[in-house]
C-alpha cells in the first residue's frame, strides 16, 4: 500500500547564506572588516527568506505564467500583459532588499558591488526570472550614470535605484532583430527626429519604428534599444554600426496607453516561463537618445558588462542551490547499508561539483570586484582596465557553459528523483541555459576575447594577464600543494598566447583564460586562509584538464578529504557521516 513501507525523508534546503562556506570564506577575504560587520547579518537573513516566501512566490510564478490578452471583447487592440501577483511581489522584494540600490548607493565604496551581487546571488534561483529585468535595470541605470543628461539622472535614475516598491521601475533593453542576432550592425529600427519636439533639458525627440524579435522585460517601465539614425534631409541612414545610436523610451503614455508598441506576441521558450519574453513592433515610439549619435554601440558598453556579469553570477547561483539540494540528499538517502555521503565514489562526485563551484564563485566574483572599482575610481593602473575588459566575456562564457553541465551532473546525484519536476533542479537547469545564449553565446563571447586581445589592446591584454597572475600567486609556496597548484596555473599560460591568433581555437582560449584566472584566485584564497582543504580545492581545479600536466594522482585520493570540501567538515575531525 502506498501509506506503508519505506518513505524516504527528502532533501531539505537550509540558510543559503549560512550553509554556504565558500561563499562566506570569499567575502571575508574580499569585504574590508567593518563591512563583513555591517552586512552579515543581513545576508543571514536574506539567505533564510529566499528559501521562504520568496520561493513560494517564484513557485507560484512558474505555475501561473505571463499571458497576452491581445484585444478586448470590442475588437480594440489592447495588448495587456496578464501577469500573476507572486511576479510583482518578487519585483517588491527587489526593491525593497536593495537588489539594484545597494550598487549605486555605494555606502561601501568600491565594495558596494561585492555585497549587492552577493545578494543577487541569493536571490536568483528564488527569483522566478525577476532576475533578468534586475539585470536590464542594473545595465540600464549604469548606461544613464555615464552617459545619460542631467533630466535622465533626475526623472529615471531615482526610479530604477529605489528601495520603495511602489517608485521601482524596471527597464527592458532591445537589442535582437531578425536580421542578425547578437550581431548588431544589421538593425533595421530606424528613429525619425521630430521636427520642434525638444526636452526641457534640450534633447531632441524622435520616432522609432521597427521591429524587435526579444524583449526579455517586456512589463518594464522603460527601455534601451538601439535604431538607425534617418538624416532629416536626405532620408537616408547608415549602414552598419557606425549608423546606430542609443535610445531610451518609457513603455506607456502619460494617459496609460503602449508608446508606439505592439505585443506581437510572446515566446514560446525552453525555459525562463515566468519571464514575459516577446517580439515587438514599434511604430511612431517616441524616444530621446542617450549618448551621441552614432555612437549606439559603445554608448551600450556599460549595459553589456553588468548584463554579462549578471548572467554568469546566475549560473554559479543556480549551480550552488543545485548542490546544497544534492547535499542534504546524500546525508540522508542509503545505498545498501551506507548513506551516499559515506561512499567513496558518490563523494567525489559531489567534491569534483564542489570545486567547480568555488572556481566559478571566485572567478565570478573577481570581476564583481573589477566592475566596483572602475565606477568609483580605484583600479590599480591599467592592467585592471584591461583585466575587466577580457573577464566578463570569459567569466560570462566559461560560468554558463560549465556551471550549466555541473547542475546537470547534481540533478544525477539524486537519481531519478533529481529529475522530478518538484525538486526544484529541473527548473534551474531549464533557467539557467539561457545563459549560454543571452547577451552572446559561448562562440560570441570567444570572438569577443580575441577582438580584445588582438585589435583593442593589441596584445596589452595578455600582457596585463601575466602580470595580474603574477601578483596572485605566491613567490614562495608554503606547502607542497600551494607549490603543485602554482606551477599548473604557470604552466597553463603558454597556451593562451598559442591559441591567441587563431579564431577556430577562439572558444578553447576562453576556456583556458577562465581556467588560468580562477586556479589562481583559488592559489590566493588559501593562501590567504592557510586552510589545507582550500589548497586541494586549488590544487584539484588546476589539474582538471591540464594535458601539460598530468598529475591528477598528485592530489588528496582520502575520502576524508572529498567529505571535508563537500560538507565543510575538518578532514582530520570525522569518522563517518
Amino acid at each position: 500500500m502506498a501509506d506503508s513501507g519505506f518513505k524516504q525523508d527528502p532533501p531539505t534546503l537550509n540558510n543559503q547564506y549560512s550553509t554556504n562556506h565558500a561563499l562566506r570564506s570569499l567575502l571575508r577575504r574580499m569585504l574590508p572588516k567593518r563591512v563583513m560587520e555591517d552586512v552579515e547579518g543581513d545576508l543571514v537573513r536574506f539567505g533564510g527568506r529566499v528559501i521562504g516566501d520568496v520561493l513560494n512566490w517564484a513557485d507560484d510564478v512558474e505555475e501561473n505564467p505571463p499571458r497576452l490578452v491581445q484585444y478586448d471583447a470590442w475588437t480594440r487592440r489592447v495588448d495587456e500583459l496578464k501577469l500573476s501577483e507572486s511576479w510583482r511581489k518578487l519585483h517588491h522584494v527587489a526593491a525593497e532588499e536593495g537588489l539594484i540600490a545597494i550598487g549605486y548607493e555605494r555606502k561601501f565604496g568600491e565594495a558596494s558591488r561585492i555585497v549587492q551581487y552577493t545578494k543577487l546571488f541569493l536571490f536568483s534561483p528564488s527569483s522566478g526570472m525577476v532576475g533578468c529585468p534586475l539585470a536590464m535595470t542594473d545595465g540600464a541605470a549604469r548606461v544613464i550614470e555615464v552617459n545619460g543628461t542631467k533630466q535622465m539622472k533626475q526623472e529615471y535614475l531615482p526610479h530604477l535605484t529605489s528601495r520603495d516598491p511602489k517608485s521601482f521601475w524596471t527597464s527592458g533593453q532591445w537589442m535582437t532583430e531578425r536580421p542578425g542576432g547578437s550581431d548588431v550592425s544589421q538593425t533595421e529600427t530606424v528613429a525619425t527626429s521630430i521636427g520642434g519636439k525638444i526636452t526641457t533639458d534640450g534633447e531632441q525627440w524622435y520616432d522609432i519604428s521597427g521591429f524587435k524579435f526579444f524583449s526579455s522585460a517586456t512589463d518594464s517601465q522603460i527601455a534601451l534599444l538601439l535604431a538607425r539614425n534617418r538624416d532629416p534631409v536626405t532620408g537616408s541612414v547608415t549602414p552598419g554600426s557606425k549608423g546606430l545610436s542609443l535610445y531610451l523610451a518609457q513603455m506607456r503614455k502619460e494617459d496609460g496607453s503602449l508608446n508606439g508598441i505592439r505585443i506581437h506576441r510572446l515566446k514560446n521558450k525552453f525555459g525562463t516561463k515566468a519571464l514575459p519574453t516577446a517580439e515587438l513592433e514599434l511604430r511612431d515610439m517616441k524616444a530621446v537618445m542617450v549618448g551621441a549619435p552614432g555612437r549606439g554601440v559603445s554608448s551600450i558598453t556599460p549595459v553589456l558588462n553588468i548584463t554579462r556579469t549578471h548572467a554568469g553570477l546566475t549560473a554559479v547561483a543556480g549551480l550552488w542551490r543545485s548542490i546544497s539540494l544534492a547535499k542534504s540528499y546524500a546525508l540522508k538517502r542509503k545505498a545498501g547499508s551506507e548513506l551516499l555521503s559515506n561512499l567513496p565514489l558518490h563523494a567525489r562526485t559531489l567534491a569534483d561539483l564542489e570545486v567547480t563551484y568555488r572556481a566559478c564563485l571566485h572567478l565570478i566574483f573577481y570581476v564583481v570586484d573589477l566592475i566596483g572599482k572602475d565606477e568609483v575610481g580605484s583600479m590599480i593602473g591599467g592592467d585592471e582596465v584591461w583585466m575587466l575588459r577580457l573577464m566578463t566575456p570569459v567569466a560570462k562564457g566559461f560560468c554558463a557553459k560549465v556551471c550549466t553541465a555541473a547542475i546537470t551532473e547534481a540533478m544525477e546525484a539524486l537519481g531519478g528523483q533529481g529529475y522530478m519536476e518538484e525538486i526544484g533542479i529541473g527548473r534551474i537547469l531549464r533557467d539557467v541555459l539561457v545563459n549560454m545564449i543571452w547577451e552572446g553565446t559561448t562562440n560570441v563571447m570567444a570572438l569577443d576575447v580575441m577582438r580584445v586581445i588582438n585589435h583593442e589592446s593589441k596584445g596589452k591584454a595578455l600582457s596585463s594577464l601575466d602580470k595580474v597572475v603574477g601578483s596572485m600567486l605566491p613567490e614562495h609556496a608554503s606547502t607542497q600543494t600551494i607549490a603543485r597548484a602554482k606551477q599548473n596555473v604557470l604552466n597553463l599560460i603558454p597556451k593562451v598566447r598559442a591559441r591567441s591568433t587563431d579564431a577556430r581555437g577562439a572558444r578553447q582560449l576562453l576556456f583556458d583564460l577562465a581556467r588560468i584566472v580562477s586556479a589562481a584566485l583559488l592559489v590566493r584564497h588559501a593562501v590567504w586562509s592557510g586552510d589545507p582543504v582550500d589548497g586541494e580545492v586549488a590544487l584539484r581545479w588546476s589539474v582538471r584538464d591540464n594535458d601539460n600536466e598530468n598529475d591528477s594522482h598528485l592530489v588528496n585520493q582520502d575520502l576524508k578529504m572529498d567529505q571535508a570540501i563537500v560538507f565543510n567538515i575538518p578532514p582530520h575531525a570525522q569518522s563517518k557521516l
